[in-house]
């Protein structure tokens, strides 16, 4: 996939795909969730699997984290599943993203490039 194949802000290189178990997801909120997800900026796709009361997001970690995610979906009135699997998925995808973000950050050094006082001795 290029970049072109993304929604704005949203890079190839940072792009993650979560899926969290929810609970306390009725009619009424289920829309508001995923509208309001859809529109947070570094958000690629979200979508919500009723029959598995799942959600099913990819984002550019860069821009987004779980945490601001579980917060919008807390505001809403429903809340990440109690269950030890999704408990440890959760800590699993906080470590990623911000393993990603901490990458994206990093400046490389190259080791085969000389010294500038080597290279001016021309």
């Amino acid at each position: 996939m290029g970049t072109l194949d993304h929604r704005p802000g949203v890079k190839e290189t940072s792009l993650v795909v979560r899926h969290l178990k929810l609970e306390g997801v009725d009619v009424d909120n289920q829309q508001a969730i995923l509208d309001c997800l859809d529109h947070e900026f570094g958000i690629d796709d979200v979508s919500y699997d009723k029959e598995l009361c799942t959600l099913h997001l990819s984002y550019d970690a860069t821009h987004c984290s779980l945490e601001g995610v579980e917060e919008l979906i807390r505001r809403h009135g429903a809340d990440i599943s109690d269950d030890w699997w999704t408990h440890l998925k959760d800590e699993y995808y906080k470590f990623v993203d911000q393993n990603v973000k901490d990458n994206a950050a990093h400046v490389a050094t190259n080791y085969r490039k000389p010294p500038p006082a080597i290279s001016s001795r021309k």
